[in-house]
């Protein structure tokens, strides 16, 4: 017999190289609050906007993956585009409407930490 497990919030970790420049990009560029900070020097951030939460984790070895590490539902992918665009984030996927019914792009954090971001804008 299986019991019922039920399941909480889930973050994506982020390794970044320089925790103090990708706090930076996070928090000041996409407008993040950090919400827990642990370590001297610190080497984890928890970071949340509305109902997005992300996990920097210091690692200084770290090499980007070549796909995206997580996925980010908006409202509005054109404006959060144009702000990655205007912030010098990597743009990775320009901007396109999906048959499936997402408006969707990728951009690279500065660590190259790729994120796709998608807005449902069909049924």
């Amino acid at each position: 017999m299986q019991q019922h497990v039920r399941f909480g919030r889930i973050a994506a970790v982020l390794p970044v190289k320089d925790i103090q420049l990708a706090k930076a990009f996070y928090v000041d560029g996409l407008n993040f609050e950090v919400v827990f900070e642990n370590g001297d020097p610190v080497g984890f951030v928890i970071l949340k906007r509305e109902a997005a939460e992300l996990h920097l984790t210091l690692q200084p070895q770290h090499k980007a993956a070549a796909f995206p590490i997580a996925h980010l539902l908006v409202d509005d992918a054109n404006a959060l585009f144009n702000r990655c665009q205007a912030l010098g984030a990597r743009i990775v996927k320009g901007i396109q409407d999906k048959d499936y019914g997402i408006r969707a792009f990728v951009f690279a954090d500065p660590d190259g930490n790729r994120v796709d971001v998608g807005q449902i804008i069909g049924e």
